[in-house]
C-alpha cells in the first residue's frame, strides 16, 4: 500500500514540475508566438560573400517558403540551445540564427553561416513580418512577407 502511495506522490511531483519546466520554456501568455523562419531565408537576405554589397533580398514571401518543402526543408531545421539551424545547402556547413529582440511584428535576429571551413559570416538582420497583397494569375492575394528593415554584416573568423 505504501509502495503505491509514494508512487502516486512521485508522479504527481513529476507532472507538477514538468508543467512548470514547460510553461517558463514556452512563451508568455498573451504573447504571439515566435515566427519560425527557415534560416535558408536570412541566408538569401545576405547573400555570397562576393557579392559586394547586402542585402540581396529585402522581401521574401513567407507563404511561398512554408509550401516549398524541396528548397525550404523543414526536416531539416533543428533547434540548439538558442539557435534555429540547418546544415548548408551542399551539407558541408551550417545557416543558424538566434533572435536576439522580438517585439511583433518587429524583430532582430543574428544570423551566421559557414560553408565548412574556418571562415563563419555574421550579420544582424532586423525584419517585419507584414501582410502584402498581391495578384498572382490574375487574381488579388494576401501573402504574409518577411521585410528587412536594416542589416549589418561582417566575417568572423
Amino acid at each position: 500500500m505504501r509502495f503505491r502511495q509514494y508512487t502516486f506522490l512521485f508522479l504527481l511531483l513529476a507532472v507538477a514540475v514538468g508543467g512548470l519546466v514547460a510553461g517558463s520554456a514556452g512563451e508568455k501568455k498573451g504573447e504571439p508566438p515566435l515566427p519560425k523562419i527557415h534560416p535558408l531565408v536570412f541566408s538569401m537576405v545576405q547573400g555570397w560573400l562576393s557579392d559586394g554589397e547586402s542585402p540581396i533580398v529585402s522581401e521574401i514571401n513567407l507563404d511561398a517558403v512554408a509550401v516549398s518543402r524541396n528548397q525550404f526543408d523543414p526536416e531539416a531545421v533543428k533547434q540548439e540551445d538558442e539557435w534555429t539551424r540547418c546544415p548548408s545547402p551542399d551539407g558541408k556547413g551550417f545557416l543558424r540564427y538566434r533572435m536576439l529582440e522580438a517585439k511583433a511584428p518587429r524583430y532582430k535576429v543574428e544570423y551566421q553561416e559557414n560553408g565548412g571551413g574556418s571562415l563563419t559570416t555574421s550579420a544582424h538582420i532586423e525584419y517585419t513580418i507584414d501582410k502584402r497583397e498581391i495578384r498572382r494569375d490574375g487574381k488579388t492575394v494576401i501573402i504574409r512577407v518577411l521585410r528587412v528593415v536594416s542589416y549589418h554584416g561582417k566575417p568572423q573568423t
